[in-house]
This record gives structure tokens, C-alpha cells and sequence, in this order.
């Protein structure tokens, strides 16, 4: 235990290593861990690794499952990068990834390529980005006071552009029910793209936004103090607010284009974070980041094993798990307040 709070990057590296290999090694096709580590490492030159596996293994490492893990381990780091993020911003630890309404805008987004029979499906992740970009947008303007955005006015914003780009997604739902089954699969966290070639168009987003986040941490450590006393140590609020409302918001629209409404990671891991290694925001986002991706790659490779050789929603399974720890942290905040 003492290894892991005076080493964290160690340990959260080791387990990042374990459970990469363990989702690109489990699912319908089991393949022995051993031999899916020894066919990543066979592409090291230098390493002169071989072995004695069936050539099917390659075939479904190298297509279906290395593209997918990482996508999902982006996926996860985006969600709790920006998680930490809204937290640390709006110093409420509650806030999550979806606070002003980037998730709904986004759903609306794929929704309505989703009714255009002539559309693929490469155009979904286009359709959620643009919606969330375009929620992102309009929270923004409608929240700003003259110079100045005052946080409890943008998180009515979000919560009112939330609700209406979700009633607009019931209705579309409804009224087109040839692609309902489709459309709760992305609302609940199922991706409609896979292999190479969405994550080449998927990790610049990625990796931008979460860089962007990780330098956002000394200001967030002074935004702490509140925005007048932050003012004061020559913070420039404002600047800072918007920097940090749309490097969280951005990364949240690319995973969520990407990989669907996936729920509770941007809120839990976090938590989790804080209460192991502290409230230092420069240690807080880069290990959020990285906690983020193996809370979803490992909660992926349920979402694997539990319907193989189908897949349920990996949405449903972050829920499960998820909102019992919500319970808790409410739990706990209500033991802080009363005692």
C-alpha cells in the first residue's frame, strides 16, 4: 500500500499494462494472455520474440481488438480527464463530463444521421461531434454575462440546452422506430465504428484535449481559493475558465462521438483519485487520465464476457457499478455536513 500512494504513476501504469492485456487477450475468442503480450511484442523489432500460436489469434488481435482497446482506453481517459476538469472548475464534487449538456447535444447529433437511410455509419461520429461542438457553443453564449461567464448561469444553460436536445432525441426516436435499437445502443455507451481507420480519425481529439487538460492543472489549483482570491495571485479567471470549459468539453464530444453516452466514469474515477493520491490538480488530471482508461477497458471486458459472443453496451455496465458509488459519495457527504 505504500508502494502505490508514494508511486502512483508506477501503479497505475501496472495496471493500465494489465488490463490492456487483458482486454486485447478475452471475449468470445479467448486468446491465453501469454500468447496476445508475445504478439505485440513480435512487431518490436528488436525484440526477436516469436511463438507457436494459431494465425487467427493475429487476425483478431490485430483488426478487432487492439483498434478497440485503445479506442476505449481513450475513451475512458477522455471521460475522466474531464471529469476532474468540471470538478476541479465548478469546485463541486459532483460535476461530471455530461454538466452542461455536451452528451445530449452529441446524442442528438448521431440521432439524426442515424434517420438518414443514405447515411453510413462513419457518419455518426461526425453527426454526435458536431452536435456536441454546436451545445458547447450555445451554453457558452447563452451563459455569458457581458465579459464575463458566471459558473451557476452556465450550468442552467447546459441543464436547460440538455433537456431540450433530449426531448428532441425522444421524438426522433419515436417517430423513426426502424433505428431505435440502434440508437439505445449509442445512448447507452455502445461505439458504431471499429477498427484502424475511426481511430486515426479519432486520436488527434484525443490526444489535443487530454494534453490540454493536463496543463490545465496549476489553474485549477487556484481556482480553488475562488475567483476573486485567484484574481488576486494574477489568474486570469476568465481566460482560464474558457480554456478549461473547451479543452473538457471538446474531449468529452470525441469520446462520446466515438463511443457513445458512457456514464458515471468521469464522475467515479475522479473520486477514486482524490481519495488515494489527493486534491492536487497537476497529480489529479494526469491520474485521472490514466485511471479513466482502465476503469473502462476493464469494465469493456465485462461488457464482453457477460453477453458473449454478443456485447452489451459497456454504458449499462459503468451504471451498474457506477451510481452504487454515487450512493456512497452522498453517503459520505452527508456524514460531512450533519457531524
Amino acid at each position: 500500500m505504500r508502494i502505490v500512494r508514494n508511486k502512483p504513476y508506477l501503479a497505475v501504469a501496472v495496471l493500465l499494462g494489465f488490463a490492456f492485456v487483458l482486454s486485447i487477450a478475452l471475449g468470445a475468442v479467448t486468446i491465453p494472455p501469454g500468447n496476445a503480450l508475445l504478439i505485440l511484442l513480435e512487431k518490436i523489432p528488436w525484440l526477436n520474440v516469436s511463438g507457436d500460436w494459431p494465425a487467427y489469434y493475429e487476425t483478431i488481435l490485430w483488426n478487432l481488438r487492439l483498434p478497440h482497446a485503445i479506442l476505449v482506453a481513450l475513451t475512458g481517459a477522455a471521460l475522466a480527464g474531464s471529469g476532474a476538469a468540471f470538478q476541479g472548475l465548478f469546485r463541486n464534487p459532483l460535476a461530471d463530463p455530461y454538466l452542461i449538456g455536451v452528451a445530449s447535444g452529441a446524442g442528438l447529433g448521431a440521432i439524426l444521421i442515424m434517420t438518414i437511410p443514405q447515411a453510413g455509419r462513419y457518419l455518426i461520429p461526425v453527426g454526435a461531434f458536431l452536435g456536441g461542438l454546436v451545445t458547447i457553443i450555445a451554453v457558452y453564449r447563452l451563459a455569458k454575462v457581458g465579459q464575463i461567464v458566471p459558473l451557476t448561469t452556465l450550468i442552467l444553460a447546459g441543464v436547460a440546452i440538455g433537456s431540450f436536445t433530449a426531448a428532441l432525441t425522444s421524438f426522433l426516436m419515436l417517430v423513426s422506430d426502424q433505428m431505435v435499437l440502434q440508437a439505445m445502443s449509442f445512448l447507452l455507451g455502445g461505439s458504431t465504428v471499429s477498427g484502424w481507420d475511426p481511430l486515426a480519425i479519432a486520436t488527434p481529439y484525443f490526444s489535443v484535449g487530454l494534453v490540454l487538460l493536463v496543463l490545465s492543472g496549476h489553474s485549477l489549483n487556484v481556482l480553488q481559493f475562488g475567483e476573486e482570491q485567484a484574481k488576486q495571485l494574477g489568474l486570469q479567471v476568465e481566460k482560464v475558465k474558457l480554456f478549461i470549459i473547451v479543452s473538457a468539453s471538446l474531449t468529452t464530444a470525441a469520446a462520446v462521438s466515438f463511443s457513445g453516452v458512457i456514464g458515471f466514469i468521469g464522475l467515479v474515477v475522479p473520486h477514486i483519485i482524490r481519495i488515494v493520491w489527493g486534491g492536487d490538480y497537476k497529480k489529479l488530471i494526469p491520474l485521472s487520465i490514466i485511471g479513466g482508461a482502465i476503469t473502462l477497458l476493464v469494465s469493456d471486458i465485462l461488457a464482453r464476457i457477460v453477453m458473449a459472443p454478443g456485447y452489451l453496451p459497456v454504458g449499462i455496465v459503468t451504471a451498474l457499478v457506477g451510481a452504487p458509488f454515487f450512493l456512497w459519495i452522498l453517503r459520505r457527504a452527508k456524514k460531512e455536513v450533519f457531524w
